[in-house]
């Protein structure tokens, strides 16, 4: 035990004494995993499929004598590779940077009170107050255990929880699931047993995502397309006479247009882009794929307290057996405040509240101008409560009986008394003689919306630490029922509105009695006609009727627990539900885990709901779920917008290499493949990457929430049924003006010079013209370009200039010009390539207006 530790002792350090031992030890932070080499990264990303197939184009094109062909797909792949590279090393520092939003804090005892600190700044010496759902911040003895079990998973692999006994070891990375216990800290940061095992421990391999998994299908489908194609149109060109050398360029060539290069790079870049969207709106999403599967989430679960309401509790009346008493005040506020009844009352409201805050953990703490809550919301209103009282604390506790959700009830003993706490039906069954008016009083309370509590007392002056709670907490005396308001907020009943608009079905989750469950709904517009409150020991325990019960919208269901809440979320998503459950507590873990979004909360909720979930809320706010969503369903559809736009380029691409081999090379080739890999670097993918910053449309969330399928229909009939087919028109109607300007028939000789390479250079133009055309066009799958405007994404303007720029390098700068085998259009040539754009958006409007009337049609039938 270090000298620090010894004077602490368990009344905790001075600030000097712990701003001395944060300078000798350092802050509380464990080091970081070795990461993975950047030269094995840089690897990975020259040697992925895309990459490999490329590779072997570069030998074969090197052994069939074409070095120039050979080095340009080697620069392709070393290009596209760094920039990948690039692109995932800013999205980990992003993600790194993102984690910093949310502190882990602790409650410390320093100058002889409590505060509230950041993990890091723990030293030896601390003691630290710890609770269900606490996790533990650095290795410590345990003092004043309190029925204390702590998952040791994380160390030991050991699924059970371990009890805790006093004088017993407690190390960083384990939780509290139970209890209660103070912490004298004895070694943090690199000194903990759980940095001992991080510098053993080689680094997790990068688990394979949902998202990752529909990007790997869809360039393996793509992969195999293009191969299968080259494969097919080389032999069709040797059948028809084609040399060997022709006939492998233009292999090479289709392969090289149908494979995508910056598909994963740009993919990666969204994901990240929505990540610091979510978390500029208070939303910090701990997982990068989990912001394209917020936009298919089709239902929410959500908590009452905190996430549809304030969380800022205040006893505003209470029952006593002498009467009524009614209180007025200002928040947490202590002073200020009016009690109204009977003097008997008044008294008996005393003892009540006294009986209360020594049952209670959290306190109101002074926080500038105001008041603010340290530790439980409901506590510290009852801390408030006694302090309006002018109730005395200066009683030591001894025997203390943690809540348990099981009991729904805490207890202690103190000054000969045992003093119990908790829902008022698990307490009314303890008291002895007639509760019916506090029954009556609770139903009166619950059907104002507010929160009910219940305290007793019987003497206890036997009474041992190794009594069973449930033995001794019998034969009580009712003191009180208390009425807690905690006000819905005010953006709860815009967001439930705005589910419903998306087709999100929304339920609600709480451990509240019906009537304040019920009392709430409708306050925020969660109840849906005259339906009533589900309960959740009535719940049916198939699975499969439980699921038929409470997959509807605007379900309430009060008194749940956290294996209710997990049977829930196994029986919606066993429905084909996309799911996103919210949970605070030390047991809504395997519920959060269960769901395919598990939202915790970043105020109130515990470290063990944070580590199990997706997504944490800074605010705790409903309605930040709501933002998350339309970020979601945004990033979802940017990775949809630039799939659009990557496979309608290719078919503009592939096209002069079909019709070549069609025409049996009688026909000549448009455009050649050093001319498609300067397409797909040079033009091609900073338009892509401006697609992903795309915020999000007016009407994100009056569509209904889209599918897991990134390549469905609708991108693939927009690109080889729509906009494919204009811009590869327009590009050989170019290539063809130019031929017939210069003086070429069809059946005649290709020409050759400054003709062949002049119309090569107009389809050229009219390929990149189409691809800032596209760009735009993909902007909406719905609306037309011109209704979207030009002002709304930034980075696509500079993205369409750079593109300008590189056309004109490409053209007019002659080395370049005559490696690609072309040179600047003439003019008519030139204005039909210019004309490309306005045909490539014409064609989309009509597209888009053509599907919307007939989407119109259907909804008038239906």
């Amino acid at each position: 035990m270090t000298d620090l530790a010894i004077r602490g002792g368990t009344s905790g350090l001075t600030s000097a004494e712990a701003a001395a031992a944060l300078a000798q030890h350092g802050p509380n932070r464990l080091p970081e995993a070795p990461a993975v080499p950047a030269w094995r990264r840089l690897v990975a990303q020259l040697t992925h499929f895309f990459a490999a197939l490329l590779w072997v184009a570069a030998v074969m094109a090197l052994i069939a004598g074409m070095p120039q062909l050979a080095v340009a797909i080697a620069l392709v792949v070393l290009i596209n590779g760094v920039f990948a590279f690039l692109q995932e090393r800013g999205a980990e520092q992003a993600a790194r940077e993102l984690t910093h939003l949310l502190p882990r804090l602790v409650r410390v005892r320093r100058d002889n009170g409590v505060v509230e600190l950041d993990a890091a700044l723990v030293v030896p010496g601390d003691v630290v107050l710890l609770g269900a759902g606490d996790a533990v911040p650095a290795d410590a003895v345990a003092h004043d255990v309190h029925a204390c079990s702590v998952d040791t998973s994380t160390l030991t692999g050991e699924s059970v929880p371990d009890a805790v006994a006093d004088g017993g070891p407690l190390f960083a990375g384990t939780f509290v699931t139970e209890g209660e216990a103070t912490a004298l800290i004895m070694q943090t940061g690199d000194h903990t047993r759980l940095a001992g095992i991080a510098r053993l421990t080689k680094p997790p391999s990068d688990a394979i995502t949902p998202l990752a998994r529909q990007l790997h299908v869809v360039v393996w489908r793509i992969a195999r397309i293009a191969v299968a194609v080259g494969v097919g149109f080389f032999g069709i060109s040797l059948l028809v006479g084609t040399p060997l050398s022709d006939g492998f360029l233009f292999a090479v060539g289709v392969t090289v247009a149908l494979v995508p290069e910056g598909l994963l790079p740009t993919v990666t870049v969204s994901l990240a882009i929505g990540a610091r969207r979510m978390a500029a709106r208070h939303a910090l999403v701990r997982r990068l794929e989990a912001v394209a599967t917020l936009g298919s989430t089709t239902f929410i679960c959500t908590d009452k307290t905190g996430t549809l309401t304030r969380n800022e509790m205040e006893v505003v009346t209470a029952w006593t057996p002498a009467g009524a008493v009614d209180v007025h005040g200002e928040g947490y506020r202590p002073e200020g405040a009016t009690v109204t009844g009977a003097d008997e009352a008044v008294a008996a409201l005393a003892r009540a509240a006294r009986a209360g805050r020594l049952c209670s953990n959290g306190r109101v703490v002074a926080d500038g101008d105001g008041w603010r809550a340290l530790g439980d919301p409901m506590e510290a209103a009852l801390d408030a409560l006694a302090r309006r009282l002018a109730v005395a604390d200066d009683v030591a506790i001894g025997v203390r009986h943690p809540f348990d959700p099981r009991r729904r009830r805490m207890s202690v003993v103190a000054a000969g008394e045992l003093l119990v706490k908790g829902a008022p039906d698990g307490v009314f069954e303890r008291c002895r003689g007639d509760v019916d008016a506090a029954t009556s009083a609770v139903h009166a309370f619950a059907e104002r919306g507010l929160r009910t509590l219940a305290v007793a007392r019987r003497d206890a002056a036997t009474m041992t630490r190794d009594d069973q709670p449930d033995d001794v907490e019998s034969d009580l005396d009712l003191l009180a029922v208390f009425g807690l308001q905690d006000p819905p907020r005010s953006s709860a009943a815009a967001a439930i509105a705005q589910c419903r608009q998306a087709g999100i079905k929304v339920a609600m989750l709480t451990g509240d009695h019906p009537a304040t469950a019920r009392a709430i709904a409708a306050e925020v517009g969660l109840s849906v006609g005259d339906r009533p409150v589900l309960v959740g020991d009535e719940l049916p325990t198939d699975i499969d009727v439980l699921g038929a019960l409470v997959d509807r919208d605007g379900v309430v269901v009060a008194r749940v627990s956290p294996e209710d809440k997990l049977r829930i979320a196994k029986a919606l998503r066993r429905r084909g539900n996309v799911l996103a459950m919210t949970g605070d507590g030390v047991n809504d873990g395997p519920a959060l885990s269960e769901a395919d979004i598990g939202v915790a909360m970043g105020r109130s909720g515990t470290d063990v709901a944070r580590a199990a979930a997706d997504l944490v809320l800074l605010d705790d706010d409903f309605a930040t779920i709501v933002e998350a969503v339309v970020h979601g369903r945004a990033t979802f559809a940017n990775v949809k917008r630039f799939l659009t736009y990557h496979l309608t380029d290719n078919v503009a691409e592939l096209t002069p290499f079909v019709v070549w081999a069609l025409s049996g090379g009688r026909f000549p080739l448009a455009i050649g493949v050093l001319q498609v890999l300067c397409l797909d670097i040079g033009t091609d993918l900073l338009p892509a990457l401006a697609l992903g910053n795309e915020a999000p449309a007016p009407d994100v969330l009056k569509r209904p929430p889209w599918t897991a399928k990134l390549l469905d229909r609708t991108v693939i009939r927009r690109a080889f049924g729509v906009l494919g087919p204009a811009e590869a028109t327009m590009s050989m109607a170019a290539f063809v003006t130019g031929l017939v300007l210069a003086g070429w028939r069809p059946g005649h000789a290709i020409p050759t010079g400054t003709a062949l390479t002049a119309a090569s250079g107009a389809a050229f133009t009219a390929v990149v013209v189409g691809q800032m055309a596209n760009a735009f066009a993909c902007r909406s799958g719905t609306r037309h370009a011109l209704a979207v405007g030009w002002n709304g994404n930034h980075l696509l303007r500079v993205a369409v200039v750079v593109e300008l720029a590189a056309l004109v390098a490409f053209l007019f700068v002659g080395p370049v010009a005559r490696a690609l085998d072309q040179s600047p259009p003439r003019l008519v040539p030139l204005l039909v390539a210019l004309a490309t754009a306005p045909v490539v958006l014409v064609v989309d409007g009509i597209d888009k207006t053509h599907r919307q009337r007939r989407a119109e049609r259907a909804r008038s039938q239906a």
